[in-house]
């Protein structure tokens, strides 16, 4: 069953605020242009990360003072209706863009800093998103589909 990418956030330099955009431009081995993580020979695991609103819309339902604005999860691409933990080692696309699953993407002290919500890091433990490689690049655009790779 698909998914589908319901926002898209970058974030133009180190701890700035993650800004949305309709399209972004994925550059396998690089990540998304106009990210800050973005640049020559980007470890695999720094070139994507989703997170799913189903996981966010959980957190803030156990407590909402623990509810994610758009965006505000540090996670560049937001999805629903696909599970990300089951793509750990899979092949995977995000629209025209072909990537692969390579580990949990676990919530860090960073996440509590810029949202000033003490607890959003223990409660988004394994539910934090994915960290992904980009194996061919293109376009990523609000609305397409998240489709894990035919077995």
């Amino acid at each position: 069953m698909a998914g589908r990418v319901e926002s898209i956030h970058l974030t133009a330099e180190h701890g700035g605020e993650p800004f949305a955009v309709e399209t972004a431009v994925a550059v396998a081995g690089k990540g998304l242009e106009g990210d800050r993580y973005f640049q020559d020979e980007q470890p695999p695991l720094n070139q994507l990360t989703l997170i799913e609103s189903e996981a966010i819309d959980s957190v803030a339902e156990a407590d909402p003072s623990l509810a994610l604005a758009p965006g505000e999860s540090r996670r560049q691409v937001t999805t629903s209706g696909v599970d990300l933990n089951a793509l750990v080692g899979k092949e995977f696309s995000v629209g025209e863009v072909r990537c692969r699953g390579v580990e949990l993407c676990e919530p860090c002290s960073h996440l509590e800093k810029h949202t000033g919500r003490a607890g959003i890091m223990r409660a988004m433990v394994h539910r934090a998103g994915l960290n992904a490689e980009i194996l061919a690049g293109g376009t990523i655009s609000v609305g397409d589909e998240v489709q894990p790779a035919p077995a």
